[in-house]
Formats: C-alpha cells, structure tokens, sequence
C-alpha cells in the first residue's frame, strides 16, 4: 500500500461526501465517483430533517434507536460550522386531533421526552390555518434541519480538499480502499453481499414555490410541510420495494391531495414534484463499516434519516479506513451485524 491511502468512494450523496470529506481531512487521496448530475442523487430530494425526537416518537423504526439519533445530532453544530451549514433549530410541531396527540405525547413520555401541548390557537401561522383533523400539536423543541441545498455546500468542500469528481465507475486499479455509498443502487452487490440485504424506498416531495413559510416543521397526520429557501415543502411517501426512480404523477397527486386535508390553504396553489430512490435494512440503520470482502467499507442504506446520521457516518468509514477505533455507535450499524 503506498504511503498515501488511496480511497474510492462510489455515490455522491450526503453518506458519499461526508465520508469523502472525513478520508481527505485524513489524509486520503479520494476520488468520488457518480454519474449522475448532483441534483437527481436522492440525498437532494429531502427535507435536511435533524429531527431525532420527532423521528422516534413518528417513526416505530426509529424509536429504538433514540440515543444513536441524538448521538448523530450532536456531531451537527462543528460540522455545520465547518462547512458553513446554517441549522435552522426551529424545533417541530406534531399535528393532530385528541387522539392522535395523547399516543404521542404518551410515546414521549415513555422515552423520557418532555412535549409541550398546544391548543389550535398556539399553532405555528400557516396560511389557510389546518384542516378538522388537526385539534392541536405537540412542540418538540430539539429537532433541527438543513435545507438539502447543503449538499452543494459539501461537494465544494470536498473540492477545495482535493476530492476529485468522476462520472466513471472506480477501477481498482487506482485505489487502495473502496467506500460503496450508492444508496438503492446494487450495481456492487458481486463486490458486497451485504447489500442484498437492503430495500430501495423511493419517496416523493412536493414544492410550492409561490408559498412562504417561517417556522417550525409542521409534521401532519399524512404530511409534513417544511420552510425552505425555495417555497414550502410537502412530503413525504415512502413507497417500499420501488427502485425505479422518477416521478410518478398519481402519487405526487396523492400526497397533494393528503396535504391539503391537513394544510388547506394548500388548495389550488401550484406545485412541482421531485422523487428519490432511498434503501433501507431490515432494522431501519444503515450499512457503515468494513465490508466481509477485503479492501471494501459501506455507507449505504439511509431510509429517512441519512441527513442526520451522515456525519457519524463519515467518522466511522474514515475510522475503519485508517484503522481506528469507529467509536460506541459503529456496532449497531455494523455490516456484519445481518451475518446468519
């Protein structure tokens, strides 16, 4: 192995860069390879959630997995700074009438997550107030985000760090290590039987331009409406066992029409739909650590919080890269860890 590690990293998505940023700030040499244009990787089709309390108390697949959650946020606020990420900590609101907010606020409690109830008067102002179905919400004051323009802020910095770009497969040749973060994609399946073990998910998001929001996130029953630089964000489907990647126009329809009924002022306004294929384990964490087969680390198999874990996730490939230790949290995302 020459003195210099060599590094190819396949996929250009948030899992992609972050462990590219982490192998150059090392001391790698690292190339990055993906070919396709920055704006169709899936990592750019979504609402930049830093959201570890809202996602255990919506999500029965995150919940578990709390402490790993908050342990990946609190890598966010230096990395951020790092990168010059703005993090927007307006926190989240959780939507719903009497019912669905008693679950909730009894889901939290069971974690130990204190969530301040607010009758439909204390709602965040979105024009065209709520549907009968929202009551009330629950305000969880944790939970972060980032607009997922971010990625272009990544994929500069690891310019600037000497990351070369390349629409061409890596050829072994050329490296010393391989980092897969290819997302859904199975095209390294004959390198890395571990990822058969994932799913693609694809998931729609809808955009209204011509709509302004400020706020927290509004996490509905059926839909969630998010502030960004570029007009209010819906989403989001998660269509299990889809890998074709494009948007389907019937379910961008769905999701308006589901939006509307949480978020009426919803109706008749404009919107543009964007899709992206995602892949998921069968305990909902990524694959990230040193592959079965020599020479080869894995980054891949985000779901829906790849945003939030990605800068763990860089610190444990470029452990593994240079032989350190990956920290507390790299066994529960271990590879190895669906070995029969």
């Amino acid at each position: 192995m020459s003195q210099t590690l060599r590094v190819a990293v396949a996929g250009a998505g948030v899992f992609g860069l972050t462990s590219a940023l982490a192998l150059a700030r090392g001391g790698a040499r690292v190339t990055l390879h993906d070919p396709g244009p920055a704006d169709a990787n899936a990592s750019a089709v979504a609402a930049g959630m830093l959201a570890p309390f809202s996602e255990a108390l919506t999500d029965p697949a995150a919940a578990p997995h709390l402490d790993l959650l908050v342990a990946a946020q609190a890598r966010w606020p230096d990395f951020a700074a790092t990168f010059g990420i703005g993090l927007d900590r307006s926190g989240a609101v959780l939507l719903g009438d009497a019912g669905r907010l008693a679950q909730l606020r009894a889901a939290g409690q069971a974690l130990g997550l204190d969530t301040a109830r607010l009758d439909l008067t204390g709602l965040p102002h979105l024009g065209g107030g709520y549907g009968p179905e929202v009551t009330g919400g629950l305000e969880v004051g944790g939970d972060w985000r980032v607009d997922a323009g971010a990625l272009a802020r990544l994929a500069e910095a690891a310019r600037r760090l000497g990351v070369r770009r390349l629409s061409a497969p890596p050829d072994s040749a050329d490296h010393d290590l391989s980092v897969v973060a290819t997302g859904a994609s199975l095209d390294y399946l004959a390198l890395a039987p571990e990822l058969a073990r994932l799913t693609p998910i694809r998931g729609h998001i809808l955009r209204y331009r011509g709509l302004a929001y400020e706020g927290p996130v509004l996490r509905g029953p059926g839909a969630y409406a998010v502030p960004s630089a570029e007009g209010l964000l819906i989403g989001a489907t998660m269509e299990v066992g889809q890998g074709r990647a494009g948007v389907d126009p019937d379910i961008a329809s769905d999701l308006a029409a589901r939006a509307e009924l949480v978020f009426p002022g919803l109706k008749g306004q404009a919107w543009t739909a964007a899709s992206g294929v995602r892949a998921a384990t069968p305990d909902g964490l990524p694959l990230v650590g040193s592959s079965e087969r020599p020479g080869l680390i894995l980054a891949c198999g985000a779901r829906r919080n790849g945003w939030l874990l990605a800068p763990l996730v860089g610190e444990v490939v470029a452990a593994c890269a240079f032989g350190r230790e990956p920290g507390p949290w790299a066994d529960l995302m271990a590879p190895r860890r669906f070995r029969a």
